[in-house]
Parts: C-alpha cells; structure tokens; sequence
C-alpha cells in the first residue's frame, strides 16, 4: 500500500509540477494531495469490500463503490476550478487536469501501474507538448479597438454578455459619458470572421447609436 501511495505522489507530483511552473491555482501538492487521495480510496474500496467471502468466494462488499464516488466528488474541485474565474469561462484546464489526476490515482490503487504510468505520460505530452501549438493557434487571433456609442446611462452588461458569446473576449473597457451618449472604447480579442459577426449584432441592438473598430 505504501508503494502504491509513494507513485501516486511521484505521478501526481510530475504533473503538479508542470502545473505550478504555469503558475495554475491547481499546482504541486494540490495534484499529489489528489492523486494520493484517490489511490487510497481506491486501495479501501477494495479492502472494505474483501473484510469477508460467500461460500463461493466472492467478497461481501462491491470492491468499487467506494472508489466509484471519486469520479463524481472530484467534480466539485473541478467545478471550483472554473467558478474562481467570476464568471468567465476560464480554468477548464484547471478541472481537467485535476480529474484526470484522480483517474491516475484510481488507476494506481487499483494496481494497474502500467496504466497509470502511461497516462501520467500523455497527459504530461497534452500539457507540455501542446502547448507551443496552441500558442501559435492564439497567435492568429487578432486584437481589434472598437469604439462603442451607446444610448446615456445604459450598463455594458448586455453588450459583454453579447460579445462573449459570439466568441469574442473584451480585453480592456474604458468608458467615457457624454450629454448625448454613453461612450466604450473596447479592446477585443478574438477570430477575425467573429468581429463581423459581433459588430452586425450590435448595430442591431436598439440601443447602440454606433460601434466603429480600427
């Protein structure tokens, strides 16, 4: 048991590692604290279960239902993940990689080590090795300034929740009011076919007076 526990802190703590070097909520000794966790669950799931045998021998217990509810209670570290954002959509990464934890760690305390190990791999490929390409995709996104005029005294609330939808992320907002209108000059990031599509939108809104980009 002790030696399942040992690589469960050696392939959780790869993976933390590379997490903390990204400088994720998720780093270091939250991964290894997981994929701990998760081994030895898995580990008294067995255990519990096997405390007695029928005359055919099979155990009592279900040998997998305590390690079954790691699958749904790692969710709520997960979902905590993505929820630190306030309301952006961002860590998804994050919740993840701290599920994908748990599964090495199940996988460990159910002595299929090979499989554990395999995965800590790919994962570790997915995080580290991908990462370049994914840097030149966000490469190709463009960041376009847009001037924003708007109806006086109306929020940005509609028009952010407007943007973010079609797909595109408002980087920066400055607002400027006016006895005629409400001015936003906005920093947008995103594909360029998205912008149009945002931009038609806007000018669609009633209560838009009009929306220029550079």
């Amino acid at each position: 048991m002790l030696a399942k526990l040992l690589l469960a802190t050696v392939l959780g703590g790869a993976i933390g590692l590379e997490r903390e070097m990204a400088g994720k909520p998720a780093g270091l000794r939250t991964n290894i604290l997981i994929c701990v966790g998760a081994a030895l669950f898995t580990q008294l799931s067995v255990d519990v279960a096997q405390v007695g045998y029928t005359a055919d021998g099979r155990p009592f217990g279900d040998t997998g239902r305590i390690a079954a509810q790691i699958v749904s209670g790692i969710g709520f570290l997960g979902a905590g993940a993505i929820l630190h954002g306030e309301g952006a959509v961002v860590g998804l990464t994050t919740a993840a990689t701290v599920w994908v934890v748990a599964a090495v760690g199940t996988a460990v305390g159910a002595g299929a080590f090979i499989d554990a190990t395999g995965g800590t791999a790919l994962i570790m490929l997915v995080l580290v090795g991908l990462r370049p390409f994914e840097q030149r995709l966000a490469a190709k996104r463009r960041r376009v300034r847009a001037t924003l005029r708007v109806k006086p005294g109306i929020s940005f609330d509609d028009f952010e929740t407007l943007i973010l939808a079609n797909g595109v992320h408002v980087f920066s907002r400055r607002t400027f009011e006016h006895d005629t209108d409400r001015t936003f000059e906005l920093e947008l990031i995103g594909a360029t076919k998205q912008f149009d599509i945002v931009c038609d939108r806007l000018r669609a809104h009633k209560d838009v007076v009009s929306i220029t980009t550079e």
